[in-house]
């Protein structure tokens, strides 16, 4: 959420900012899940 940081007048955009950030968060933590099923299935492949 650095997008609303930079803006020290943002100070109340700060509050929906952190919320913007935890839905990033989210979508980002799902993308690892699905990189790591791949991994252990390839590696049991060979």
């Amino acid at each position: 959420c650095q997008p609303c940081g930079p803006t020290p007048l943002a100070n109340s955009c700060n509050e929906p900012c952190v919320r913007q950030c935890q839905d990033s968060t989210v979508v980002i933590q799902p993308s690892p899940v699905v990189v790591t099923l791949p991994g252990p299935i390839l590696s049991s492949f060979p």
